[in-house]
């Protein structure tokens, strides 16, 4: 086969679309057999009249309508769930043919490197100067955190997911070569079975999930897939590195860890309750203790060699076993009783039990790793190298990432529940409101208590719940602390501090811990959000490390977060990341002044007004000197499962992960040229008042999403356990920002990615700047991945659509006004979009997205139609809640065919 260099295959899709076609005839087989031929024939006049209506015959297009307006209630369900359950398996096809293309990369010698894999990379590295050494320490020590985050709007149920797995792996399995006619019409049966038994599966919840609930998906993604991807990840990632610089990782060396904000994250969401904390913490430990314990069992059916080292029968020793046969094995079965006497340990706390033992149990674990540490000594010693680098080296591997707590737990809070909380205690203290006090006062308060032994509450007080200066808040924030204090410094991550202003909001954070007690104390990370509170983040951390006493504390090293998704629905996509660029910077600039290093996390989500974009290509484009080896990012719900979901797909993302930090670490971008600051903060300005003056000023702009976007419904559906608004009044400043990007998405508007950032790219380009615009495409990495992200919504925007909504929810003249000039914004920025990059089309240089996009438009415009009829009859029959099942498919519909929806 002669394949050009920069691809493995002739034809790299081919096998892709032979598994959507053979996936969308077992649907189709499905829905005869299991509907009828009735409903089968209905959805597929429904699929040709919106194929047909893709390729521009606009009576196709009235011919769909009149279709699905004419559907009957008991209709509306299976036919939205037909087009939701082709997404659903376009999309595992999808992910399968990216593990597949990855084989294919690793399988070919002749083969260019897959971009940002370590075989691309590190030759890359060494032609730029930098030596196997660097390469080697930089690589040792990153220090990557992934933290998962619940999603409000995923509602896709674990059983459902299963059932996705099982599909995925009968295509890999049908992918082999050597099966036998029998084996693969076998395994066809069998994807058919599993397509049924995901019909007859209700993917829609009947109920809100609570943070408990969430917290399990979580650990469902760490049970089912990177529990084996991590160490396979590793491995690879280690094999790499000895091929380049001639030594391994670290033993106990993982790049990259996981921690978790589901049941840790309260901020705004009353139903994360100190109780709730406690009990993710404790199922977590459960959880590990559990897959630990599968894995350890294994284990010793493997080593039952009798060979080992003295150290090891020194151990044995001590512990009364002499003249053993099977040493690893005697070693592995009290690790193993251990880890069961750990499991019923959690299970008792679980079921409330009083006076439960904790002795001999994991709490840390440097005590697992130790006796698999001692095996592996053994095994290397006892000249049995490949044995200990089998699937003990995995084990250890893992405990490295996963701990025994499985995922640290973050906890998240706004600022005003802490001064709440010192607010009361002022008072009872007779030393005047906290909550009156200037910065100064405060700080000085928060300085001299953090040197202060004694309590800051008396403990009879903390008992008495009707306590007068006790609030319902201040009892929960309390009880929090408490909490924290009950638990191991490992299974705790950070504590970050929302809405924060000052660096009072941080020291009272500390504060709180220490006087609670807490055994190893939770970095404080404050969380710069809005436009103000980025551009005021500089000075708190200046004003922090001015303190000698919080220098004391933070051991040469300060972790900031900073927020997407508040400072885009608060200015616009365009001037809000511009903000996070300029502030990533400046605070840099004053860890690098006070010798702290400095971890920024990024609270990114999927979509792009939401910081979303392609691992690789974010990462590369941060400010040089700001990733420095090590960095954390959020990872949430339906983005979980896109990049984790699947083994294959998620040793892929680890590997982008690392060698992105790698890259910008070693080979930093370059910095901004005076004239490109000039001109973006020129952009931005225009940006961010055509951006306000729309969201905040235009009359009917509320009236208007609230008519023609499901953001109502969206608050009403039980989509997940946080509310969709901080509180139940106001207008867009109260609404969260994650619902107010779902909500323009699923009518392909996607206003809050575009709105304003046209208009100012246009403004510059007819102030003569547009060669000035090209040369920052060409030569300035953040500002190519900006307008790559931009062009990615655009393709994925839809003014049709939008259009078609508003027909069929409003007559209203004022609003039909408002759609049409939006609607003519975005044609607008499309066009501006297109003059910068000198092409004629969206996607010119991503044929795949485009391909995707293309094929999925005849399944994802029904569902459009659907949810605007839904919608339509909804609203007419005021509290029905009769078509509330079939809209949140559309929904799940929607959000499944475009991915990047929240």
């Amino acid at each position: 086969m002669n394949a050009p260099s920069s691809s493995p295959v002739s034809d790299p899709h081919a096998a892709l679309r032979d598994d959507v076609r053979l996936l969308g005839h077992l649907l189709g087989d499905t829905l005869r057999q299991q509907v009828g031929e009735a409903l089968y024939d209905k959805v597929e006049t429904i699929r040709k009249l919106a194929k047909q209506t893709r390729d521009g015959d606009s009576h196709a297009g009235v011919e769909l309508n009149r279709v699905l307006s004419a559907l009957e209630d008991h209709e509306l369900s299976p036919v939205a769930r037909a087009f939701t359950q082709f997404l659903n398996l376009a999309n595992i096809a999808e992910q399968y043919h990216r593990v597949r293309r990855r084989r294919a990369w690793q399988s070919l010698e002749s083969a260019a490197p897959q971009h940002g894999s370590t075989s691309e990379l590190f030759p890359r590295l060494a032609a730029n100067g930098i030596d196997a050494e660097t390469i080697w320490e930089s690589a040792q020590s990153l220090d990557i955190e992934l933290v998962l985050t619940a999603h409000p709007t995923e509602i896709s149920r674990r059983t459902l997911i299963q059932k996705y797995d099982d599909i995925t792996d009968s295509l890999e399995r049908l992918d082999r070569l050597n099966l036998t006619p029998f084996e693969r019409t076998e395994e066809l049966a069998k994807l058919k079975r599993d397509i049924i038994a995901a019909w007859h599966t209700d993917e829609i919840r009947h109920h809100k999930p609570t943070p408990v609930d969430e917290a399990k998906w979580g650990f469902t993604a760490i049970e089912q897939s990177l529990w084996f991807a991590v160490p396979q990840f590793v491995r690879e990632f280690d094999n790499s590195i000895f091929q380049h610089t001639g030594k391994h990782l670290p033993l106990t060396k993982t790049p990259i860890r996981f921690a978790s904000w589901m049941g840790g994250d309260r901020d705004g969401n009353p139903n994360v309750t100190h109780q709730v904390t406690e009990e993710v913490l404790l199922l977590s430990r459960w959880q590990a203790a559990d897959l630990y314990w599968h894995d350890i069992d294994a284990l010793r059916w493997e080593l039952s060699m009798d060979v080992c080292s003295p150290a090891l029968l020194t151990h044995l020793a001590a512990q009364g076993i002499t003249n053993s046969s099977e040493p690893y094995r005697d070693i592995l079965r009290e690790v193993r009783r251990r880890l069961g006497r750990t499991r019923d340990w959690a299970n008792a706390r679980l079921r409330k039990e009083t006076g439960v033992d904790d002795s001999d149990i994991y709490l840390h674990a440097h005590e697992l790793m130790a006796p698999l540490k001692l095996c592996y000594e053994s095994l290397i010693d006892s000249n049995m190298e490949d044995v200990a680098n089998g699937e003990l080296i995995d084990i250890i591997r893992r405990v490295a990432c996963f701990g025994v707590e499985l995922l640290k737990l973050d906890i998240r809070q706004e600022s005003a529940r802490h001064a709440e909380v010192l607010n009361a205690i002022t008072t009872y203290l007779n030393i005047g409101s906290y909550g009156e006090w200037d910065e100064a006062e405060r700080r000085a308060f928060l300085i001299r208590e953090l040197k202060n032994p004694r309590p800051l509450l008396p403990k009879t007080l903390k008992a008495a719940p009707n306590a007068p200066i006790l609030s319902a808040n201040v009892v929960e924030s309390l009880a929090t602390f408490d909490v924290l204090a009950e638990h191991p410094g490992e299974a705790l991550g950070a504590y970050v501090i929302s809405m924060a202003q000052n660096a009072s909001d941080v020291l009272a954070v500390l504060l709180l811990q220490k006087k609670a007690g807490v055994q190893k104390l939770l970095r404080v990370v404050p969380l710069f959000e809005t436009l103000d509170d980025l551009d005021r983040a500089p000075s708190v951390l200046e004003a922090l490390f001015s303190i000698p006493e919080y220098i004391d504390e933070i051991h040469g090293h300060q972790e900031v977060m900073i927020g997407y998704s508040d400072s885009a629905k608060d200015a616009g996509f365009l001037t809000a990341n511009w903000a996070q660029y300029r502030a990533q910077e400046a605070l840099t600039a004053v860890a690098k002044k006070h010798g702290i290093k400095l971890t920024l996390f990024h609270g990114r989500g999927g979509s792009v007004s939401r910081g979303g974009a392609p691992t690789h290509q974010a990462l590369l484009a941060q400010p040089p000197g700001s990733v420095q080896g090590s960095i954390r990012v959020t990872e949430q719900g339906e983005m979980i499962r896109f990049k984790f979901g699947m083994q294959g797909i998620a040793i892929r993302n680890l590997e982008l992960y690392a060698t992105a930090t790698l890259e910008a670490s070693l080979l930093p971008p370059p910095a901004a040229k005076p004239e490109w600051r000039k001109l973006m903060d020129q952009m931005t300005q225009v940006s961010v008042a055509t951006y306000r003056e729309t969201v905040r000023e235009t009359p009917d702009f509320i009236r208007y999403m609230r008519t023609v976007t499901p953001e109502l419904e969206l608050q009403l559906l039980p989509l997940g356990s946080r509310p969709a608004r901080r509180n139940t009044g106001g207008g867009i400043e109260s609404l969260r920002a994650i619902p107010w990007v779902f909500a323009w998405t699923q009518i392909r508007l996607m206003l809050p990615a575009w709105l304003g950032t046209g208009r100012a790219l246009n403004t510059a380009i007819h102030d003569g700047k547009a060669d000035l615009i090209k040369e920052m495409s060409h030569d300035w990495p953040y500002f190519h991945a900006l307008l790559d992200m931009l062009e990615m919504v655009l393709a994925k925007a839809d003014p049709a659509i939008v259009a078609y909504y508003e027909s069929h929810l409003t007559k209203d003249p004022a609003l039909l006004q408002l759609g049409t000039e939006l609607r003519r914004r975005l044609g607008s920025a499309t066009a501006t979009l297109l003059n910068v990059t000198n092409r004629k089309q969206l996607l010119e240089t991503a044929p795949v997205l485009k391909r995707s996009i293309t094929v999925r438009t005849p399944y994802i415009l029904p569902l459009h139609m659907l949810q605007a009829e839904l919608m339509r009859r909804r609203r007419e029959v005021e509290g029905s809640k009769v078509y509330d099942h079939a809209l949140m498919v559309t929904i799940a519909g929607i959000a499944a065919g475009l991915r990047n929806t929240g």
